[in-house]
């Protein structure tokens, strides 16, 4: 008896071939997957591109200075007629004629628009890095559900093989009876259709646990070894907090502060809209250049070379009066807007309110059935081993047998499904909570 439960313990803890391979931690993995999962990526650049915009901010309230260069060359054939009935005629009059300008606009008001644009170009690059942060959360947990998902289904692997080795000296069992003329040949046929059976799920479980593998190497960007394995154990966050998650939620779930940040955002496009009802002022200047070199005329009042150049400046207001009542619409919408992002964080909070309850309660609720299977497994196993050795003795059938190990295949599978239940609910509750990567 001490010897078949010491054998039953030995290939519970036992490592198989498939399990001798390096072992990556979730930390290991998850500074893969942040590094180089490609959703990150995505979304870094996107946040980039806001944040380059936002170095580039204070220029929107310097002026403007342009410069213009032009030259052109002219060949032309000239006639002229005067009252006097003198006709002038010239052929291939050749002149060039050169225009420069530099000129300076510079926007004094309007009405604080470009105010309002720098503050709206920096909150957008501030939503940027959100993004960024709500799509870490969001991979990070995925990332711990396939991690912890191989987890639970390398525990399975193992209950299948000690349920094998039982099935293994059970077809010994019954060989030994039938060759003695103890037993018969169904209970031996059925002996060893369970075992194939179990064989059987032992290899889909082996094939499940290299696909969930490929899926976590994809999560990570396709970074991980080619031969990798994970740890064996599932480790629990015992020290989770409902209320003090749910009061702090409001300022740490990356969601809800995007709502947030949108609805700002939407508020600063009303500001611009309001803005335009004002008049713009503008301050004007240019220096302008222009020289016209004819090689030949044909009037003799016409000069041979004509040039000017000088500075002038000045200003210039553009003042609303009519505009089919556009920035009236524009404003309406604009309010609008603002009152369906408010009317979506209302509904986003209570969505998120609701699923941290549902996941704490899930969670509290597969720690106790955690504790209660961790208890009814050992009796499952001490029931299979009186059960083998009743069924060795010859004291009991094997239909005895086959439910003591159907009754100990059922407590594996509740106690691994509450194991990783459990660690899914903690990771959304952290997830919600925003807290997955600091």
């Amino acid at each position: 008896m001490r010897k078949l439960t010491s054998i039953l313990f030995a290939l519970t803890i036992g490592v198989s071939p498939i399990f001798s391979q390096q072992i990556l931690t979730l930390e290991e993995v998850v500074g893969a997957a942040l590094a180089q999962n490609y959703s990150i990526l995505l979304a870094k650049n996107e946040a980039a591109i806001t944040a380059l915009d936002a170095t580039y901010v204070n220029w929107a309230l310097a002026p403007r200075l342009n410069a213009t260069l032009g030259t052109i060359w002219n060949n032309n054939d000239q006639r002229q007629e005067f009252s006097d009935g003198t006709v002038r005629e010239r052929n291939n009059v050749a002149s060039n004629n050169l225009n420069a300008s530099v000129g300076l606009n510079w926007t004094l008001f309007d009405g604080m628009k470009m105010f309002v644009a720098k503050d709206k170009t920096l909150e957008i690059a501030r939503t940027g890095e959100l993004v960024v942060k709500e799509q870490v959360v969001n991979t990070v947990a995925e990332v711990r559900n396939i991690y912890y998902n191989i987890v639970r289904q390398k525990q399975q692997l193992k209950a299948i093989e000690e349920q094998m080795s039982v099935s293994e000296e059970r077809v010994k069992v019954a060989e030994r009876k039938l060759s003695t003329g103890l037993g018969s040949k169904p209970e031996l046929l059925q002996a060893k259709v369970d075992l194939n059976a179990q064989k059987a799920r032992q290899l889909q479980q082996r094939t499940l646990i290299t696909q969930l593998k490929e899926l976590l190497n994809q999560q990570a960007g396709m970074q991980l070894p080619l031969a990798f394995d994970v740890t064996d154990d599932i480790p629990f966050d015992t020290s989770l907090n409902f209320a003090e998650i749910e009061r702090n939620i409001p300022s740490t779930n990356p969601s809800l502060l995007l709502a947030g940040r949108n609805i700002g955002i939407a508020r600063l496009t009303l500001k611009e809209h309001e803005a335009s009802r004002y008049p713009t002022l503008s301050f004007n200047s240019a220096y302008n250049l222009s020289r016209l070199d004819n090689q030949t005329v044909v009037n003799p009042f016409q000069p041979l070379i004509s040039s000017s150049n000088g500075f002038n400046f000045g200003l210039t207001a553009n003042i609303p009066i009519l505009n089919n009542r556009l920035v009236h619409r524009n404003i309406e919408q604009s309010k609008l807007a603002i009152n369906g992002l408010e009317i979506g964080l209302a509904n986003q909070q209570t969505a998120i309110s609701t699923s941290l309850r549902n996941a704490f309660r899930d969670y509290e609720y597969q720690m106790q059935a955690l504790n209660l299977e961790e208890e009814n497994i050992e009796l499952a196993k001490e029931n299979v081993a009186i059960a083998l050795e009743r069924f060795k003795q010859g004291v009991s059938t094997y239909l005895e047998l086959r439910e003591a190990q159907k009754s100990l295949e059922d407590a594996y599978d509740r106690l691994i499904a509450a194991r990783y239940n459990a660690k899914v609910a903690e990771t959304e509750v952290l997830r919600l909570k925003g807290d997955l990567v600091r």
